[in-house]
């Protein structure tokens, strides 16, 4: 960044983010690809009988049917960059109120010997990716029901 006249990214919080999207960025990209194969052929080719445009059978056939894949896509790339430690540390560093994240949080507890707040920390951890999973799994139940 500083080459195109920017400021460095090591040790911000943009620069913990830009590092943790191309991270995560698989985690993204497989369930999408899956939400985009599920459709299949047809609705498209439905559409374009229709004389719809490319763009918009995309945006009016493809991305509403694929809408699952979405939100499963977001809400894996969040768990994942959530219990993130290595990229996180290497990036962003362990800068108190700035770049911290729950997971340098758990470690440095652990480092100070206070295992009782690490248990803590890791517990909610562990509840929050537990009831993302659930609340995800049960909306994209929810619609594959729902969709005739």
């Amino acid at each position: 960044m500083q080459a195109f006249g920017g400021t460095p990214l090591a040790f911000t919080f943009t620069g913990l983010v830009i590092g943790s999207v191309f991270y995560s960025m698989p985690f993204v990209i497989q369930p999408l690809q899956n939400a985009f194969t599920a459709i299949g052929r047809e609705p498209m080719e439905v559409a374009a009988t229709l004389r719809a445009a490319p763009l918009d059978r995309f945006f009016s056939v493809a991305v509403p049917l694929a809408r699952p894949g979405f939100l499963t896509a977001a809400v894996l790339g969040f768990a994942h960059t959530l219990g993130e430690f290595g990229v996180v540390l290497m990036i962003g560093g362990n800068i108190p109120g700035e770049t911290q994240v729950v997971s340098i949080a758990i470690y440095d507890h652990v480092e100070s010997l206070e295992y009782t707040q690490a248990h803590w920390l890791s517990g909610g951890l562990l509840l929050l990716s537990f009831l993302l999973l659930v609340s995800i799994y049960a909306f994209n139940r929810r619609f594959t029901v729902a969709r005739p």
